[in-house]
């Protein structure tokens, strides 16, 4: 093995464990003068001025105050404090489910749970297995409720700390009086919305793209969005994002070893441009992700899709039967229609947020017109739009040689444009027969469905065709197999961050090596900002803050 080899093998194996060991077995065998050798003591030498530990993009791939080998040497006040909280939904039910989680977890067993046979205090805790038991008042010994106990040795836990979780009746007395128990624990508070998650999070547990996934998850309305929310909760999204920023760390490991020893002797010649090749094909990568179209973005929040069209085309009467319920007026007057209106659907497993606007035409009516401003504006705003027009006017303007789509509503059509032709209960079935040909000779075909959305004919075939297109726009046709690694403007600002610095990275010379280095340290440090390797402190408490109390 040559010694660029042996010097980047010892590097990775350093930088892609989680064990310190792994990282002073490295450094000693580095060198004292090594530049490898030198970037470990600039790590600790900048974590011991600032009182804190400061993690270089080269550092371990998680934060070194997250991992259990340094729990002894630096302890939290979240590490050292307990927490407790209702972990299922508050109100009456067959269960709830109360958890406590650090290092006075155990307390509250031995303290409350008694023997449902002997009535004596329960023996120490078998780790994961459900025990009956009665839970008592740790002051004055009263029963609580008979329930079911079960203990989760650290750090195999979900949190990493010693976990309890108390089973009881779902009541809200029963639930009010355990809480009130466990506060009367000088050492134990109520735990904040997602810290049980937080607390996992800083024990290694999870990284922040499975804290994301675990929230997505739980927020997850639709089919897509369940399984694309699971892949991140369970690290594959994780697994995608340390596989980039470590082809990264290879390219920085080799040009770390041409400064510390230079082309010679010790490192075959072509190194730098090897590299340089290694850098340009990750940035071919990454800005393939980049350009998907932010689909990962649009599942998550929803897909914003605005009904327009003229007056009494039948928009609101879409809109109705795509809730499922009388969600906006539907009269024969036109114009009912003023302001926009909302709901988020699920559209053939996907998140659709649905605007229903005000039909276009010019109008004297004041309020009108500020209607049709609003809904120009939502069609403008929105991802992809499906512009309703009546069926025999369509036709007859065909007949007649004009276009069937009237010029007002023709300047707010785009290739994101989807056609609904209403009222197919008002032509005659072979007009019906003949509505493909005029699709075609108008270049719609594939975008636009016929139906009547007063007897309901055509209604289930436009849903399944709105949906399919749908999911062909934003490539959600293989929903294993295609997730996409972008789930937030966030991930999209670190990956473009990343994708400059490798940029500037393959302008400079050889004769750079040094500002080479630093590029590609900056560019490891902005995918690292993804999984929260380094510098997440900022969003953490915006992402806590959506978590229920008990996650």
């Amino acid at each position: 093995m040559t010694t660029i080899a042996r010097h980047i093998n010892s590097w990775i194996h350093a930088t892609t464990r989680h064990s310190a060991g792994n990282v002073a077995h490295a450094h000693q065998s580095w060198g004292v003068s090594s530049v490898l050798t030198r970037h470990f003591h600039r790590i600790s030498k900048s974590s011991s001025k600032s009182g804190r530990h400061q993690f270089s993009p080269l550092s371990i791939p998680y934060p070194i105050y997250c991992d259990r080998n340094f729990s002894n040497l630096v302890a939290t006040t979240a590490q050292k404090e307990t927490i407790y909280a209702l972990s299922t939904p508050a109100g009456k039910g067959g269960v709830a489910i109360v958890r406590i989680s650090g290092p006075d977890a155990l307390e509250v067993w031995k303290s409350m749970l008694h023997s449902h046979g002997t009535n004596k205090p329960l023996r120490e805790p078998t780790p994961w297995k459900l025990q009956r038991c009665r839970i008592l008042h740790p002051e004055d010994g009263s029963l609580i409720d008979d329930g079911l106990a079960v203990y989760f040795r650290a750090p195999y836990s979900y949190t990493t700390f010693p976990t309890v979780e108390l089973h009881i009746h779902s009541g809200r007395a029963l639930i009010s009086a355990l809480l009130s128990a466990l506060s009367s624990f000088p050492q134990l508070r109520p735990a904040e919305p997602g810290e049980f998650t937080r607390q996992a999070l800083l024990g290694g547990r999870l990284d922040l793209t499975q804290v994301e996934g675990l929230h997505d998850l739980i927020e997850a309305d639709t089919e897509v969005q369940r399984v694309w929310a699971l892949g991140g909760a369970g690290g594959e999204t994780r697994s995608e994002y340390d596989a980039l920023r470590n082809k990264i760390i290879h390219c920085l490991s080799q040009i770390e070893a041409l400064i510390d020893f230079g082309e010679g002797e010790d490192i075959e010649a072509g190194v730098y441009a090897q590299a340089q090749i290694e850098a340009s094909e990750l940035l071919v990568t990454i800005q393939k992700h980049l350009s998907d179209s932010r689909r990962g973005e649009l599942i998550r929040s929803g897909i914003k899709m605005a009904i327009f069209g003229p007056p009494n085309a039948g928009k609101s009467s879409l809109f109705n039967y795509l809730a499922n319920r009388q969600a906006a007026i539907v009269t024969p007057i036109p114009g009912t229609t003023r302001d926009v209106l909302e709901l988020t659907l699920d559209i053939g497993g996907l998140p659709v947020v649905v605007a229903d606007t005000a039909g276009i035409r010019a109008t004297q009516d004041t309020v009108e017109v500020i209607g049709v401003q609003r809904g120009i504006s939502a069609v403008k705003a929105a991802d992809v739009s499906v512009c309703v027009l009546p069926l025999p006017e369509a036709l007859a303007a065909f007949d007649n040689g004009k276009p069937i789509i009237p010029e007002d509503i023709q300047n707010h059509v785009t290739s994101s444009t989807y056609f609904l032709f209403n009222k197919t209960d008002l032509v005659s079935d072979r007009d019906n027969q003949d509505v493909r040909a005029v699709y075609r000779s108008n270049g719609l075909a594939g975008r636009a469905w016929s139906a009547s959305l007063t007897d309901g004919k055509g209604t289930h075939a436009f849903v399944q065709g709105l949906s399919t297109a749908l999911k062909s726009q934003f490539e959600i046709d293989d929903l294993k197999h295609h997730a996409p690694l972008i789930t937030r403007a966030r991930h999209r600002v670190h990956l473009e961050s990343a994708c400059r610095f490798l940029e500037a990275f393959l302008a400079l010379p050889p004769e750079d090596v040094v500002l080479a280095a630093e590029e590609l340290r900056y560019a490891a440090q902005a995918v690292g900002r993804v999984t929260g390797v380094i510098g997440v402190e900022d969003v953490l408490d915006a992402l806590f803050r959506d978590f229920c109390i008990g996650k």
